[in-house]
């Protein structure tokens, strides 16, 4: 099966995107874009992780993940977009980018997103050479992501910046990019689209003393009360600032009362109204990268009920999720990335969290979605 791109859809994204840094180099398109091939194959890969997920209104689900051939975090990783018809049980990959082969870049971080339009939007970054002022926000969007068949643009440099985590659709209609800049002043940015994402422009940005900077892997809530309340990882956990300007200016960030390890945790408003939180290990308590538990808070945050279990092994990391049209609730996440290399999802509901009991029917763990095999143990 071969997907066809969508005449003109590159050039109405990039003739219009405005660049939050207008001084940003430019990249040369992605290599390879298309199948996998027997060198990206699912039985050619030592390193897996770092996944996202996104449901179609209908039921598709839609995921992806990077990997490559050696284990580890390096030029020869490429991203992988899979999907499924029947609930999750079993899986197909679709498309792989890889921007030069075993050559100095190296595609990171993918995400997914439901476009409140009904597309797809399926970003990643880029890097070049290990350096993380080459970082660039990628991005391809399917017209039809209730079929497998689905037309894709051609894939498209939004703006400068590595943004593993879900956009944002406010109230106001503003689309939110969670973009960062590693190791800089505010370097946990906003970037909005007040066109449904045809251009966009940097509003503000948060800033971590010095100390505590590793990987910005930041989200935003919209509150009850109008504030935008941003969460990031550090060094020690999680940091977080709330502004009262919709994003223009953000106090320094501060430590927040939830423990964590320096790891990705999920955030994200449900159909109810009320906040999930996917984390490792109780609400105030550290841990390390083991017992990842699903929380609601009915306060905006302020306090939080329940306490899911959905995978308590060490070696679980990086969950992502959404809701669907029903209110189930999936979550996907990563599992001993060079070992059993497993991309794993959890299907429940948020009555399933409030009680914290996996016994309902509701409750699906450990649902396979790839395994990584072969490749070569060696990292270079």
């Amino acid at each position: 099966m071969r997907l066809v791109a969508i005449a003109g859809a590159l050039a109405l994204v990039a003739c219009s995107a405005s660049r939050p840094d207008a001084a940003e180099p430019e990249y040369a398109p992605p290599q390879y874009v298309g199948p996998p091939t027997e060198s990206r194959a699912v039985t050619n890969r030592a390193f897996v992780g770092i996944p996202s997920i996104a449901v179609t209104p209908a039921g598709r689900l839609w995921a992806t993940w990077y990997a490559g051939v050696t284990a580890g975090e390096d030029h020869n990783n490429y991203v992988v977009l899979s999907t499924s018809g029947d609930n999750g049980k079993t899986w197909k990959e679709i498309l792989v980018v890889d921007p030069d082969a075993d050559g100095p870049r190296r595609t990171f971080d993918p995400e997914l997103w439901m476009t409140p339009n009904g597309t797809l939007r399926w970003s990643w970054s880029d890097r070049e050479r290990g350096d993380p002022k080459t970082d660039g926000l990628w991005m391809i969007e399917f017209s039809d992501p209730e079929s497998e068949q689905s037309p894709w643009s051609q894939p498209v440099r939004l703006t400068t910046g590595v943004m593993m985590c879900k956009p944002l659709v406010l109230t106001t209609g503003e689309w939110v990019l969670p973009v960062c800049t590693w190791f800089t002043e505010q370097s946990s940015k906003m970037v909005v689209s007040t066109d449904s994402g045809k251009t966009w422009s940097l509003r503000g940005g948060a800033t971590l003393p010095e100390e505590d900077r590793l990987f910005d892997e930041h989200m935003f809530v919209e509150r009850h009360d109008g504030s935008l309340w941003l969460l990031s990882r550090t060094k020690y956990g999680i940091a977080e600032s709330v502004s009262t300007d919709r994003g223009v200016t953000w106090p320094a960030m501060q430590p927040s009362k939830l423990k964590h390890p320096s790891a990705r945790f999920f955030i994200r408003r449900l159909s109810s109204g009320n906040l999930l939180l996917v984390k490792h290990g109780p609400l105030y308590q550290q841990t390390g990268r083991s017992h990842l538990t699903a929380y609601v808070s009915q306060d905006d945050g302020a306090s939080w009920l329940g306490g899911l279990m959905l995978d308590e092994r060490d070696g679980v990391s990086y969950p992502d999720g959404q809701q669907d049209e029903t209110g189930l609730i999936r979550i996907i996440y990563d599992y001993s990335r060079t070992g059993e290399r497993l991309i794993l999802m959890a299907s429940f509901r948020e009555e399933d969290v409030l009680t914290g009991r996996a016994d309902s029917a509701s409750v699906q763990l450990r649902q396979l979605v790839s395994q990584g095999t072969g490749g070569r143990q060696e990292h270079n």
